[in-house]
This record gives structure tokens, C-alpha cells and sequence, in this order.
């Protein structure tokens, strides 16, 4: 496996993301993994500590650059918890849960995720703003509502299906209501 390749495509993917979802401070993402779909074989058949090292290793820099914070998902062994740093916690209001991700139970990203991190620690479950899922490894259940996909310039990081998403409001209110910025001031006459 080439691990400078992957670092490269998920570079591309991650700037796909941001240009459609435009995380900055405040936002959140969140990232699933699975590094034995990445090198070609079955999730969870064929884990891989280097690739895991490189996916986190990317998307936190990514975050420091975007000034966003992060979450990484843990298998389905953990229930899919979520390696964040513990200084998000009470700001997020978030619960912390017990357990340490290791390949096999939590997954080698997240483990990988777990040490990279300054002042790691999981939680049960958060609401991002944005999403990455490398290997099909359903981060549905983290993102806010309303989720809508991001297509990006790939399919794929290494050989596992890359699928990416934003979110954005609920639209509520019917034929009636204004969502545009423009048509509001029209409509209280401030333009």
C-alpha cells in the first residue's frame, strides 16, 4: 500500500468536503474508516495500523487548518463511539463513555486517532456538520439533519468506497416562509 497516496487522496477529498461544506470554527466533522477496505479486503478482515496513522494523521491537520473539530468513529465493536478531545466535551455538551479503541475493537483509525489526539477520550454520540465515510462504515447516525451529499473529484481512498456529505437547517414553514437573505430584506424593505 502506498500510504503517500492515500495521504494525497484523502488531501483532495478533504478539500472537496470543504469547499461544499465550509467548516471553519464551531463546525465539526466527523470520519469513519475502515483501513482493511482501504488496502483492498473485507472491513475488519485485514486491519492496518499504518494506514490508520495516515487517515488520522491528515484529518487533523486538516481540522488545525480549518480551525474545526473532529471526530473519528469507532467500529461497530464500540458501538460506533467517537474518539474527540476531551477539551470539546462540556463544550459540546457531549457524554464521555469508557473504553480505549484498538484494532479489532474500535479500529485501527481510530486507535490511530486516539494517540494523535492531545487529550483524547470517547463519546457515545454527536451531531457533526460534515462527514467523511471511507470504506462504507455508516456515519449516518453522527451527522445533523438535514444531510446532503458531497461529490468530490474521487470515489475511493486506496481501494475503499469514499462517500462524503454537508448538512444544513431544516427548511420549515411551507409556501410562506423566506429562506433566502436577499428576498428577507426585500420583503421587511431594508434594500
Amino acid at each position: 500500500m502506498d500510504l503517500e497516496k492515500v495521504a494525497a487522496q484523502l488531501r483532495e477529498s478533504l478539500a472537496d468536503l470543504q469547499e461544499q461544506a465550509h467548516l471553519g470554527p464551531g463546525g465539526l466533522l466527523v470520519v469513519g474508516g475502515s483501513t482493511s477496505e482501504v488496502v483492498g479486503k473485507p472491513i475488519g478482515t485485514a486491519t492496518s495500523l499504518a494506514v490508520g496513522e495516515v487517515i488520522a494523521r491528515e484529518v487533523i491537520q486538516f481540522a488545525r487548518n480549518a480551525g474545526c473539530d473532529m471526530a473519528f468513529q469507532c467500529c461497530e465493536h464500540l458501538n460506533r463511539a467517537l474518539v474527540v478531545r476531551k477539551s470539546i466535551v462540556a463544550q459540546r455538551g457531549l457524554q464521555e463513555v469508557m473504553a480505549r479503541p484498538v484494532p479489532g475493537a474500535g479500529g485501527a483509525m481510530a486507535a490511530s486517532a486516539y494517540l494523535q489526539l492531545q487529550d483524547a477520550c470517547l463519546v457515545e454520540s454527536i451531531s457533526a456538520d460534515a462527514g467523511m465515510d471511507i470504506g462504507d462504515t455508516l456515519i449516518g447516525m453522527h451527522l445533523k439533519r438535514v444531510v446532503v451529499p458531497v461529490r468530490g473529484r474521487r470515489r475511493d481512498i486506496g481501494q475503499a468506497h469514499l462517500t462524503m456529505a454537508r448538512t444544513r437547517p431544516p427548511l420549515i414553514g411551507g409556501s410562506r416562509a423566506v429562506y433566502d437573505e436577499k428576498v428577507f430584506r426585500e420583503r421587511l424593505g431594508l434594500t
